[in-house]
């Protein structure tokens, strides 16, 4: 017990007394000093005294699917900051193989008295995955926010970027290079995201029902590698990626197979994250408005923990065609 209240003592830069007059409901004690002492005490892992654990913390949970793509650090960033702002604390959950899974992290944050959670590329992007552990957020009426298209029925806010203009921007510009052969290097066949951007690609490319120029992969550069290989021996010169690191994992292939790029094949990624321009070569791709949006999110939950209602429609932001060395006119037969 006494060396719980010195931890929580100094992470709230508290006394000791503080802590304890808190913990058995006293008086005395500023609703500030309260918030900031019960927040510590989430945040450090240890449960609430019964009386305190209807109260929900100032503790907004950040679930991740991983760290490795850099645009999930750059959302992280906007949102904890925006979350700092509004006086919250951001509690990070990232997954990584063998680890927490992501139902793992709610029961977490649930028994945290979170008082809403973010979710940023997770199984609700998923068609066929398990969506149990969001009916617990739903039953327990805790404010939630999905970034990027999610399944319908789970009817959480979400704030995604247009994937039909996305693909609409890639393709338009592989076409005015001259290609004719274009593929693209999808997520899953239940990835939410990914069938928009399929959609998109049938509709603005007249596709009908030979698919042969789309590959799935995982979110990862060697999934990528084997899927774009077979793009490139398909005769595709122009291949549009589901994300960025799809699309270095298409460069890789292309290379392996003694393609240059972008001479022989020119590639498009999505999401425009970190060091992109210091790739070579640097890679053309669609830029997410990050920012705009990870402040959008908070926007949203912060309006239902203040109790101001729930909107259930999607905000769709639109992206940027970001042009640098990956693409190039294509090659003359």
């Amino acid at each position: 017990m006494t060396k719980r209240l010195t931890e929580v003592a100094r992470k709230a830069g508290v006394s000791e007394a503080t802590v304890s007059r808190v913990l058995n409901g006293r008086g005395g004690v500023s609703e500030a000093t309260r918030t900031a002492v019960l927040t510590a005490l989430d945040v450090l892992g240890y449960e609430r005294p019964t009386k305190l654990r209807g109260e929900r913390a100032r503790l907004v949970g950040l679930v991740l699917p991983e760290l490795q793509n850099p645009i999930f650090p750059a959302l992280a960033e906007v949102v904890t900051g925006s979350l700092a702002q509004r006086g919250f604390t951001p509690a990070l959950c990232a997954r990584t193989i063998g680890g927490v899974p992501e139902s793992g992290y709610v029961e977490m944050l649930l028994d945290h008295q979170v008082s809403g959670v973010i979710f940023a590329g997770g199984s609700y992007a998923l068609a066929d995955a398990s969506h149990e552990h969001y009916r617990r957020l739903t039953d327990r009426g805790l404010p939630v926010v999905l970034v990027n298209a999610g399944v319908e029925e789970l009817g959480f806010p979400r704030v995604s970027t247009d994937d039909a203009v996305a693909v609409e921007q890639a393709y338009g510009h592989l076409r005015s290079l001259g290609h004719e052969r274009i593929g693209m290097v999808l997520g899953p066949v239940d990835h939410v995201p990914s069938r928009r951007k399929l959609d998109a690609m049938v509709r603005v490319a007249g596709w009908g029902e030979d698919r042969g120029l789309v590959e799935r992969s995982s979110f990862s550069m060697e999934g990528a590698r084997v899927a774009a290989t077979k793009l490139v021996e398909r005769g595709a010169t122009g291949i549009v990626c589901a994300s960025d690191v799809l699309a270095l994992g298409t460069i890789r292939a292309a290379r392996r197979l003694g393609r240059a790029v972008p001479a022989d094949v020119s590639v498009v990624g999505f999401d425009d994250s970190a060091f992109m321009t210091c790739t070579d070569p640097p890679l053309t791709t669609v830029r997410q408005p990050i920012e705009t949006m990870g402040q959008a999110a908070v926007d949203l939950l912060v309006t239902q923990i203040e109790g101001a209602g729930v909107l259930h429609d999607e905000l769709l932001f639109e992206p940027e065609l970001v042009v640098r060395g990956s693409t190039a006119p294509a090659p003359r037969p």
